[in-house]
């Protein structure tokens, strides 16, 4: 298996991390020796990205210093206020100049157990399958406060990703769950992030809203088991 370099990665760090009750980012805290974004963009990095651009809000002269500390070659893009994370992403490839050609990996900056390996196995089932995304999902016994995989009973096609707190109790019964990381092709996710709307109870841009408005398009929508 060839490796597959992404065009970009985006790393979305902006959020303020309110449930661990510290004054501390909630991505600059340590756990084995490097903080949770460190962690991130270590994975990140064995993907050799082109571009590689972290989404701060937050206490963002905190968290850019960190970033400078720890990978001098990383770009910021600031998201003034949390908007949600389909604008998180919008002012990421903003930093980037806009649309960006090839693949890009959308990932979270609290997940320090990320791999490289894991990145790079949904980068290739993406472009091996012809996806316009993919995204990276899991089953857990309890998937509560999570976004939902939600599939065609008929085909085993993903349909879309629906957010707990919008979901029915049917969907609330699945167990395949969202992982928040997500390999796109470029030109196609910034067109769709242009149609994301915010008719949901948080009142945000959600990004999980890009799968359905390009399956919509007629765009093939995939998954990569974790």
């Amino acid at each position: 298996m060839s490796a597959i370099r992404p065009a970009a990665v985006v790393v979305l760090a902006a959020g303020e991390g309110t449930r661990m009750k510290s004054a501390t980012p909630k991505v600059l805290h340590e756990i084995c020796g490097r903080s949770l974004v460190g962690h991130v963009l270590a994975a990140a990095r064995e993907l050799k990205p082109e571009h590689l651009v972290v989404v701060v809000g937050h206490a963002r002269e905190r968290v850019t210093e960190h970033l400078a500390a720890v990978d001098s070659g990383v770009r910021t893009a600031v998201q003034e206020k949390q908007k949600g994370t389909g604008h998180a992403v919008r002012m990421g490839l903003e930093e980037l100049g806009g649309p960006v050609e090839g693949t890009v990996i959308v990932v979270c900056g609290d997940t320090p157990l990320l791999t490289g390996e894991t990145l790079q196995r949904l980068a290739t089932t993406h472009q091996e399958d012809g996806n316009a995304v993919t995204v990276l999902s899991a089953e857990v016994p309890d998937a509560t406060g999570y976004g939902r995989i939600v599939r065609d009973a008929g085909t085993g096609a993903v349909t879309a990703i629906v957010e707990h707190k919008d979901a029915t109790e049917a969907q609330r019964a699945i167990r395949e769950i969202n992982s928040g990381v997500f390999a796109f092709d470029g030109r196609l996710l910034a067109d769709a992030l242009g149609k994301v709307r915010t008719n949901n109870s948080q009142h945000e841009e959600y990004l999980t809203d890009v799968l359905g408005i390009l399956r919509e398009a007629g765009h093939r929508v995939g998954a990569s088991v974790a």
